[in-house]
């Protein structure tokens, strides 16, 4: 039986197409910063994400899956997609602006914290499919790719 979980806290290299390979590819922070934030606008991004972090780690958000071009071999990415369980969470304690899905408030997220996020467990509009599986479809080949989990909490 295949399990999507990939252990050993690496990110593995790029496939053919400049994507990770199938599965969710556990890692830390600063793995994460090593491998992806290697120009001034990843670095960028990852300011965003670090703010983003510690906003849902406030609401005791336990997991994060990050997606997009951003974990590609793209060179500058437009941003990162993330989606984050809501599994523990604390809803009082949700920046109000992670639940506003309307046009404004998605270009306000965007602002804010400079991705696309998405709560993991719930389904993306067009495919149906829980954003933490709709993540790990290649949107242009319609084939399995890999995204990076990481643990919020932990140390990294």
């Amino acid at each position: 039986m295949h399990n999507n979980f990939v252990g050993e806290n690496m990110i593995p290299d790029f496939d053919n197409n400049g994507n990770l390979p199938e599965g969710i590819h556990f890692s830390t922070m600063d793995q994460l910063i090593e491998r992806f934030g290697y120009n001034p606008k990843r670095a960028w991004l990852i300011d965003g994400l670090k703010l983003l972090i510690a906003s849902l780690e406030h609401a005791n958000c336990s997991l994060i899956y990050i997606d997009g071009s951003f974990v590609t071999s793209k060179e500058i990415p437009g941003d990162y997609d993330l989606c984050w369980s809501l599994n523990g969470v604390v809803e009082k304690n949700i920046d109000k602006a992670l639940l506003d899905f309307t046009q404004m408030g998605r270009e306000r997220m965007q602002e804010k914290y400079r991705g696309d996020i998405f709560p993991a467990e719930l389904p993306e509009g067009d495919s149906g499919k829980l954003f933490v599986d709709f993540f790990q479809v290649d949107k242009n080949t319609g084939e399995k790719k890999g995204i990076v989990a990481i643990e919020l909490g932990a140390a990294s």
